[in-house]
């Protein structure tokens, strides 16, 4: 049933108790002060109980961080990675339409608006999260191409849309890829984030069925002892080339423009693109190279992300620079070279990725890998070229294999009073 409730209506206000709404009031200034602490390592950690031993204590700096839901761009794309993450993709139910996807967008609008501020739900709320705050919490949502066949949209699709090429190392799975909705989640607090997949899954109701859910993890905030780029199930550092929201051309480069859109396409002004792939890493042959030969496949130290030509993680690769023996340094086929946008006309993307494991398979070996998700203005500008030239001779393509994939049109954020894709569903 769709909760029209208000936050503060007597469906949202709970007995005395350790809830999360009161637990967010108590966390006060020590909260808002653990922000900074949290974002240089969260050392400090709150004691369970007040210091007189009764009452919650003030939240910790990774509890009390809320991620807004009334935004210029969706939540959960320029978010900083957090701990946990869910992925989940919806077909619409046979037989619904425009009708019962708008009202399943508002459901999935407020949920999202409530859990996000760290609010209980109305009616039968799971409480899995109940002692916890908001803890960085996003709920990203996206229209697959499928979507606007299905509900008579398809004059209002666009064409960066068309489906992604076939690459030489795909081995997809249908029933793990694409999809007509598309829901990302994230948080640092894994309950947290299990309850707002629980509660997306639920609001689906009758008008959407679940196609597929994809399950995955980062490095928790504060654990290490300053703040790192993270480091994939391989090892490696991973995300140092990533472009930055200082960089002049950023929006450009992730985000659709404000103007100049088809007619009909106004919708996705603000909005970016999601290309999701599962990729598997074969972890027993890559675990049996030698720690120099991987550092040659990626063209970086594992010790701390720097090229092999030298500096810190974050110093320029020289991509001319030679040796002794007059071989480069960083290899003709190293990911890191074929990868680098230099090498690929400019051509960025954001990568937002979750590592995943997802037990043993029937083989023996690893289910695990990387839940590789990147955003950008344009994935044929963006994503494609990027993968076309490392389908051709990457080394590290003989430890992954491309196991899923899907790309969604993810609308800009809602503005106040309004629900995710409004502008599409009612423009």
């Amino acid at each position: 049933m769709t909760d029209t409730s208000s936050p503060e209506s007597p469906e949202n206000t709970e007995a005395p108790g350790l809830s999360r709404r009161r637990l967010l009031g108590t966390a006060g200034a020590a909260g808002a002060a653990g922000l900074a602490l949290g974002a240089v390592g969260g050392a400090g950690v709150a004691a369970a109980v007040n210091s007189d031993g009764e009452g919650p204590a003030a939240l910790t700096s990774v509890g009390a961080t809320e991620v807004m839901f009334h935004v210029k761009h969706q939540a959960g794309i320029t978010t900083p990675l957090q701990s946990r993450g869910h992925l989940i993709a919806f077909d619409l139910a046979p037989g619904a339409g425009r009708k019962e996807a708008t009202a399943l967008l508002r459901r999935w609008s407020h949920v999202a608006k409530q859990l996000m501020a760290g609010r209980s739900l109305a009616g039968d709320d799971t409480e899995v999260a109940r002692d916890a705050g908001p803890s960085s919490l996003t709920l990203t949502f996206g229209f697959g191409r499928t979507f606007f066949d299905r509900t008579g949209l398809t004059a209002q699709r666009p064409m960066e849309l068309d489906p992604l090429p076939d690459f030489s190392s795909d081995h997809l799975d249908p029933r793990r890829s694409n999809g007509d909705l598309w829901v990302q989640i994230g948080a640092d607090d894994a309950l947290v984030a299990f309850h707002a997949l629980r509660a997306v899954q639920k609001e689906a109701g009758e008008a959407a069925r679940v196609r597929w859910q994809m399950n995955g993890f980062n490095r928790s905030p504060g654990a290490t002892a300053s703040p790192m780029t993270t480091r994939n199930l391989m090892g490696q550092v991973d995300g140092t080339g990533n472009p930055k929201p200082s960089e002049p051309d950023f929006d450009k480069r992730i985000f659709v423009p404000e103007s100049g859109r088809p007619a009909g396409q106004e919708w996705m002004a603000g909005g970016s693109y999601a290309v999701v792939r599962r990729i598997r890493m074969l972890l027993d042959d890559w675990e049996k190279l030698p720690r120099g030969d991987q550092e040659a496949v990626i063209g970086r130290r594992k010790k701390d992300g720097a090229p092999l030509t030298g500096g810190d993680e974050f110093t320029e690769p020289d991509l001319a620079k030679a040796g002794p023996d007059g071989q480069l340094v960083i290899a003709a086929d190293a990911h890191s070279r074929i990868s680098a946008p230099e090498q690929n006309g400019g051509a960025a993307m954001l990568r937002r990725p979750f590592s995943y494991h997802d037990g043993i398979s029937a083989d023996g070996t690893p289910d695990a890998g990387l839940l590789f998700i990147c955003w950008q203005a344009d994935p044929l500008r963006g994503f494609v070229p990027v993968q076309r030239k490392l389908d051709r001779g990457d080394a590290l393509s003989r430890f992954i294999r491309h196991e899923a994939s899907g790309l969604f049109a993810v609308p800009g954020g809602p503005g106040e009073g309004e629900y995710v894709g409004q502008r599409l569903l009612e423009g």
